[in-house]
């Protein structure tokens, strides 16, 4: 046996998936991977096409989009259109059996890819991921995490709050990447320096999201790094930032207030700018109606403020 194809949607990408892959690219020489998405999908097909390629990056891995039109895929159709043009067999799981028992003349494999019993079906994982934990890679599982932004202006207890945070929610929380950036290169920043700090933002999130067990914190997010460079650069933000900002969903952004002691430590310099970036931050969530609250008084009432709202999150 030579070519093999492995066609479906996986979504999500869970261990039966594994299964079936390994199985086949034991039994061919060349695989490839068809990863089927549309438009209305609960789980986007880049990101879907991403688990399946990083998975597998030796593995020749294909995305395809169906047209807005079309939502249930004819799975004998796109093989031959998207496919290997040489001779190939198709592997697949129990769930697709019965359409490919009704394509005799298309070479196939059936492997089982669970035990009968095993509840490891895409819809029951999307229903409640938190209950497939088991079942998902790490970098699965991370699209499944609650991420809980904090932002405001400067010196209102971010940091401090994100840590205590994970400590009490028995997670992790990501370090404010800008401050790491300005540590290492100083406050002269211009817009270049603000892709790099959005990119590392972005990058260490999501490297944390990995290691989150049930809700992520996230020490600011892009909605600050926006309103920042609207400080630095006269209003203006690159729209890559701003698409990257929009795109982003999180359960909850905890919008800290500044009433508490403006501290210098060496790198901040807006204390002045204070309630003007909290009333900015204010608007952008509410035009925006990002499900957020506002989290104000000394730290013990921050703490509680904080702790109340995550724990009214559905699920935990």
């Amino acid at each position: 046996m030579t070519n093999g194809v492995v066609i479906g949607r996986f979504q999500p990408l869970h261990k039966g998936h594994e299964q079936l892959i390994n199985v086949a690219r034991t039994s061919c020489e060349r695989l490839v991977l068809l990863v089927v998405s549309a438009e209305n999908d609960a789980i986007p097909g880049w990101q879907r096409y991403n688990w399946v390629k990083n998975t597998w990056p030796e593995l020749d891995v294909r995305h395809v989009v169906l047209p807005s039109s079309e939502q249930s895929p004819d799975w004998f159709a796109l093989l031959y259109e998207f496919g290997p043009q040489e001779p190939y067999t198709v592997f697949y799981g129990q769930n697709q059996s019965e359409y490919w028992s009704a394509h005799p003349e298309t070479p196939g494999v059936c492997v089982p890819m669970w035990p009968p019993e095993s509840p490891y079906l895409s819809s029951n994982i999307l229903r409640n991921p938190d209950d497939f934990r088991q079942a998902l890679s790490p970098k699965v599982r991370a699209a499944f995490v609650r991420r809980v932004a904090l932002i405001g202006p400067e010196s209102c207890g971010k940091s401090y709050l994100a840590e205590l945070l994970a400590a009490h929610f028995g997670t992790v929380f990501v370090e404010e990447y800008g401050r790491t950036y300005c540590e290492k290169f100083g406050m002269d920043l211009t817009e270049l320096d603000f892709a790099h700090i959005a990119g590392g933002q972005l990058f260490r999130e999501d490297e944390m999201a990995e290691q989150a067990t049930g809700v992520l914190f996230c020490d600011t997010d892009l909605i600050v790094t926006q309103v920042w460079s609207e400080i630095y650069f006269k209003g203006r933000c690159q729209p890559w930032i701003m698409q990257a900002d929009h795109e982003r969903r999180y359960a909850l952004f905890l919008l800290l207030a500044p009433d508490i002691p403006w501290i210098n430590d060496g790198l901040r310099e807006y204390e002045a700018q204070r309630e003007w970036m909290f009333e900015r931050l204010k608007q952008e969530l509410q035009t925006r109606n990002l499900p957020h609250i506002v989290i104000r008084g000394d730290y013990e009432q921050r703490t509680r403020q904080a702790i109340e709202a995550v724990n009214n999150l559905p699920g935990l």
